[in-house]
């Protein structure tokens, strides 16, 4: 085939962002996710599709929070509408470089 290592032939990487997270990583480094997702596969490692489903669950739920931090923006969300809140209240007055209304810099 002709067009057989087209990427590599060329020296570009086009398809880097398809690859698995244990798969080599650009420059050698282990990807983010790295450790968790080695955590669910070991996990999950000759147990069989259903019982690893049942069994990996909590494994399995920390390498998506790591991939996708869906827990992390949904607890963002909740301490910024608790902020917006007590500043309706007027228990809370944020500070003016939160504001944009810092004092000038020499």
């Amino acid at each position: 085939m002709p067009f057989w290592d087209l990427q590599k032939r060329l020296g570009i990487d086009v398809d880097s962002w398809l690859l698995r997270q244990s798969m080599p990583q650009p420059h050698g480094q282990a990807a983010l996710c790295h450790a968790f997702e080695r955590e669910w596969v070991e996990c999950g490692h000759g147990l069989g599709q259903t019982r690893a489903r049942r069994e990996c669950r909590l494994e399995y739920e920390d390498f998506l929070e790591c991939m996708h931090r869906t827990k992390l923006a949904q607890r963002l969300r909740i301490i910024l509408e608790q902020r917006d809140k007590m500043i309706k209240q007027g228990k809370y007055k944020p500070p003016p470089h939160h504001t944009g209304k810092e004092e000038p810099r020499p």
